[in-house]
């Protein structure tokens, strides 16, 4: 399957130590959670039984690369879309560049980092209404997220779970 590279920003507000995620319903996720059953010949699936929070998943705003843009102007972008923060694209930081969905397409997923403040925040952010997006922004503290990394009740992907380590490893040791 040919799909776009996308990209995936791990965002840290250093005004108040917190990670800014997002939270968003995801088809796939939802649909392999459940069991459907075949009523009348059409297959339904039960949500007084499987509400729809099963398919939340907790993630690092991003977004796939489908405009004549770099690839920091697309995550300052989606930082702005998602999380309604306006970051100057030189707080936009690489870490790494790796393979997605190596078992479908194979697509490229370049991984960034922003530190962002209170007075960057100049939308509610959410996603685009028009494209389907509904997203919720989600703040979550250091501590929080260290145990995001290990939490499997929550639906996340390798990618969000790399970045956090990756977070851990580069950038916490280093605070005073």
């Amino acid at each position: 399957m040919k799909v776009y590279d996308g990209v995936a920003i791990l965002l840290f507000n250093i005004t108040r130590n917190v990670f800014v995620f997002v939270r968003q319903f995801r088809p796939a996720i939802y649909i392999n959670m459940v069991q459907t059953e075949v009523k009348d010949g059409i297959e339904t699936v039960d949500t007084d039984k499987y509400p729809g929070t099963l398919g939340l998943t907790m993630e690092l705003c991003a977004g796939i690369i489908d405009k004549d843009k770099s690839v920091p102007e697309i995550a300052k972008s989606e930082i702005m879309e998602e999380c309604g923060y306006e970051v100057p694209i030189e707080n936009i930081k690489k870490i790494t560049t790796c393979r997605s969905g190596v078992g479908t397409s194979g697509g490229l997923l370049h991984l960034y980092y922003a530190e962002i403040t209170d007075t960057m925040k100049v939308a509610s952010g959410g996603g685009v209404a028009s494209e389907g997006e509904m997203i919720d922004v989600v703040e979550v503290t250091v501590e929080e997220g260290r145990k995001l990394m290990f939490d499997e009740s929550v639906n996340r992907v390798h990618v969000f779970i790399f970045a956090l380590y990756w977070f851990f490893d580069q950038i916490w040791t280093k605070q005073p």
